[in-house]
């Protein structure tokens, strides 16, 4: 990894389930990002040891303390790169004046297009696997303002 790169660990839907491979994943990385449908807050607390933490709220949790009162939707810069995330993707407004990336999850499947020169990925579910789906969480190189690789992350089912 060059020096100036900056590594950027995205995740969705633990629901109450932060795997080892993925504490494995995120540690190497300078921000994670956390799409909804965490549940537990002391995840949240786990993930923040790692790297700096941009975290929102899932339909799954508007129920969990410590999680619920998460914001549905941020707007944030990493190295230049403008990021809108929020957990489900029908929530994303329609215009995204300056946005270099949306993130969301919710599908529990990954997903990865670039629609009018803008990156819409979805890291898929890195929780338990549900509606037939894999285990999956994506990594994401920055440099110079811009996303230079995006990498999907396929794990092992070790819960």
């Amino acid at each position: 990894m060059g020096s100036d790169e900056i590594r950027v660990a995205v995740i969705s839907d633990t629901h109450g389930l932060l795997r080892r491979s993925v504490v494995r994943e995120v540690q190497d990385c300078a921000f994670i990002l956390h799409a909804g449908d965490i549940i537990r807050e002391s995840d949240l607390d786990e993930l923040a040891l790692y790297g700096n933490l941009f975290a929102v709220r899932g339909n799954n949790d508007l129920w969990s303390r410590g999680v619920k009162d998460l914001a549905g939707y941020l707007r944030f810069r990493i190295g230049g790169v403008s990021f809108y995330m929020t957990h489900d993707r029908w929530d994303v407004p329609g215009r995204l004046d300056g946005v270099d990336a949306v993130i969301c999850g919710h599908t529990h499947r990954y997903s990865e297009e670039r629609i009018d020169g803008r990156l819409w990925l979805n890291p898929g579910s890195c929780g338990r696997a549900r509606f037939g789906g894999e285990i999956t969480m994506a990594r994401l190189i920055l440099l110079g303002g811009k996303i230079i690789h995006v990498e999907r992350i396929d794990l092992e089912d070790d819960e």
